[in-house]
């Protein structure tokens, strides 16, 4: 999940915003009658192998972004490394299947059910009889009753990160038997089944003390495949081992290495054998792709490198030659190259999406006519196209705030805004008082000194105007394609030659340095826009020109990001939007400009939850003034939001009946498009490096990991296919 919202939790999700009900919703938009869920984009790639293919023993080293702050993922500064290690170490009630839905983990439950909704809904928990913890106490009631107290929210000494309902607990009692665990609701969970996953030992948390510190460094007790071996600060790795106690299918790793490597150094790290399994950025991919002309059993990228096409394994051996001829560096290069003919590249598309996010709170966008004009002014399929096109990945764009494809709740309600559509985009602008003229020339020159003011000082930050003072713009840039049969006369943006990043709410960088100048398809004008070169004129109210602050990331590591800004600011430029680009560090993008509400346009990825009716909500809630004066967004930062989407999650969330809440959810999920205050634009791609032997593990998509599966090959066992489904 990587940079689009630096420091936030990997576990919630985005989005936001509906004003005071405007527009009319169609009505089909929600109408569960048929299943609109579909299936996930792209499947999974782990080269699944049988058990019985895969050497008993051995060390998996993984790279991961960092060693985490904490082991408790109910704390504020847990991340996806902490719960990663949960996965492989603690119990789960339910994990996630191929398309995202949950799905009973039958090695800690044998059933699990909603047995009494009236009065009170009641859920009777059947465990495994096996199930135990590494210290040989059996998992039951106490354990669950102790979890529920902590994270209920009504004890303050917990320093917990989310209470989401476990405050609508009443009450949590044994069973028939010890294997029975029950828990009474005051209010009915329609996500019930995201609760005690993972679940805790009573040793962790049952006290204060225990809760905020205790789990933070170590777990002394656990049950999963693996245990904690040891945390190394000095060394940046957790090491997990093989727990002997485990009653499942033996572990077949005997360790698990979890090691912060950086995400522009994991490619050398590969090559030089001190890591076997790394999420990469595009031009690491395409390294191994180059790497790997002879073989590989992973699907080649597309459009990656013309060195990396069908029938260039020449020219790619050639090519190794010469660096081995250009001293040093390139003949270590070189060597690194042959190395990484032992890797291949596993892909996927991360349950994450890419969002444009527009700031309601002031200035232009709080006219939800702005916002819409915004919204169809942009081409998303291309915006989509541009990212995963390259990577052979499916460039389709997603229609959901709370879902993705493949997932119960999921369903293009994109139709509630409507597409690009230039013409209805200027209606919109002209109806909300902007007009063309006005004293834009002034402001003009005041940017270009800026411009001048930044470039002298050298620095990657700065400021400059798209459509203003970017001499490139003024220039003809709109190439009519050379099929117009197929294109039907759209017209496409050369890349200005700034590239992007991609973010997540896990703080994670993604970069995608393949991205080149005019390499990928780009920003499209409908038919009856104007010729090429002739973009629309600024727009004026009250004597101000309609100039948006377009924040970004200035890291290397956001490359792809500043590509797909660099598309849209090109598209605003047709309807008469000018974007005023501004460049930040990574470590202030989110804190002091995302979460503070100090932009107009943003950029940046929240994860997709098997729960949207419970993690959804806080994205979208109608922020509300706080005691002392300040906005409470909770994560709404877009900071719109209406009384009627938040009425509909809380339906959404206090129904029993799974269709009833689909329903819901679609609805508010359209109400939400129409208010345009995000806007999905595509899935993130999941590239994974692995070495070729090494099976169950790669680009896992939404399913849950099989930590105990994982393993490399015996010794003459076949290599499977890597795009195979596991059974």
């Amino acid at each position: 999940m990587a940079h689009d919202g630096v420091g936030l939790r990997a576990v919630m999700r985005s989005v936001a915003f509906l004003t005071a009900g405007v527009l009319a919703v169609p009505a089909v938009a929600g109408c569960s009658s048929e299943d609109s869920a579909g299936r996930p984009l792209a499947g999974q790639e782990i080269a699944p192998a049988g058990r019985e293919l895969v050497a008993d023993g051995g060390t998996l080293r993984w790279a991961v972004d960092d060693v985490p702050e904490t082991l408790n993922t109910f704390q504020s500064d847990a991340d996806a490394v902490s719960g990663r290690i949960a996965q492989a170490t603690l119990p789960t009630m339910y994990r996630l299947d191929a398309d995202g839905r949950p799905q009973v983990d039958g090695d800690y439950l044998e059933s699990a059910k909603v047995v009494e909704t009236e009065p009170k809904q009641v859920v009777l928990y059947k465990l495994n009889q096996q199930a135990v913890w590494s210290d040989g106490r059996e998992i039951g009631a106490a354990d669950f009753a102790a979890q529920w107290r902590a994270l209920s929210g009504k004890d303050s000494a917990y320093w917990t990160a989310r209470n989401a309902g476990y405050d609508r607990i009443e009450k949590i009692e044994r069973g028939a038997n010890d294997l029975e665990v029950r828990v009474t609701f005051g209010r009915a969970y329609a996500d019930w089944k995201s609760l005690f996953s993972p679940l805790y030992p009573k040793g962790v948390m049952g006290t204060p003390d225990s809760f905020n510190d205790g789990a933070r460094r170590k777990l002394k007790v656990t049950a999963g495949p693996f245990a904690v071996k040891k945390v190394d600060r000095k060394d940046d790795q957790v090491t997990l081992a093989r727990n002997p106690r485990w009653w499942g299918h033996p572990a077949k790793l005997s360790e698990i290495v979890l090691k912060a490597v950086p995400r522009d150094e994991r490619a050398a790290a590969l090559a030089d054998g001190k890591i076997d399994l790394a999420e990469i950025d595009p031009s690491a991919a395409d390294r191994i792709t180059l790497a790997g002309r002879t073989g590989g059993t992973g699907t080649p990228l597309r459009g990656a490198s013309p060195m990396a096409q069908p029938g260039s394994g020449r020219a790619a051996a050639k090519s190794l030659r010469d660096l081995k001829k250009q001293g040093r560096k390139g003949a270590r290069y070189a060597r690194q190259q042959e190395a990484l003919r032992g890797f291949e590249v596993r892909k996927s598309l991360e349950p994450a999406f890419t969002q444009l996010a527009l700031n309601g709170s002031e200035g232009p966008l709080a006219d939800e006519r702005v916002r819409r004009a915004v919204a169809r002014a942009l081409d998303r399929e291309a915006l989509a196209k541009v990212v995963l096109g390259p990577l052979g990945l499916p460039a389709v764009p997603v229609g959901s705030h709370l879902a993705l494809s493949g997932q119960a709740a999921y369903a293009d309600n994109s139709g509630a805004l409507g597409g690009q559509d230039t013409g209805e985009a200027q209606a919109l602008l002209a109806d909300a008082g902007w007009v063309s003229g006005g004293p834009v020339k002034e402001e003009k020159e005041k940017k270009k000194g800026k411009k001048a003011d930044d470039e002298s000082a050298g620095g990657d930050e700065g400021t400059y105007i798209v459509g203003e003072d970017d001499k490139a713009l003024q220039e003809p840039e709109w190439e009519r394609r050379t099929d117009p049969k197929d294109h039907q006369g759209k017209h496409e943006k050369k890349s200005s030659g700034e590239q992007g990043g991609t973010h997540l709410a896990d703080g994670k960088q993604y970069a995608d340095k393949q991205l080149k100048q005019g390499g990928a398809p780009g920003a499209y004008a409908p038919k009856g826009t104007p010729a090429p070169g002739a973009a629309a004129a600024p727009l004026v109210k009250n004597g101000k020109p309609l100039t948006l602050r377009f924040v970004l990331p200035s890291g290397a590591g956001s490359a792809t990001l500043r590509t797909v800004a660099d598309r849209i600011s090109g598209m605003l430029d047709w309807v008469g939007i000018r974007t005023e680009i501004t460049r930040v560090s990574d470590d202030s993008y989110f804190k002091d400009h995302i979460a503070s509400g100090q932009y107009d346009l943003a950029l940046y990825s929240w994860p997709a939850s098997a729960f949207p009716a419970t993690d959804a909500r806080p994205v979208y809630a109608k922020p509300v003034p706080a005691a002392d004066g300040s906005l409470n967004v909770e994560q709404n930062y877009t900071r719109v939001g209406t009384d009627q989407v938040d009425q509909l999650f809380d339906q959404a969330v206090g129904t029993l009946d799974g269709d009833e809440s689909t329903d819901l959810l679609r609805k508010a999920d359209s109400r939400i498009w129409a208010a345009a205050g995000s806007i999905p634009l595509y899935q993130r791609p999941q590239l994974t490096a692995t070495r070729k032997d090494l099976v169950n593990a790669g680009a896992f998509g939404f399913q849950t990991p099989v930590y105990e599966d994982m393993g490399f090959l015996k010794k003459g066992a076949k290599t499977p296919s890597a795009s195979a489904s596991k059974d």
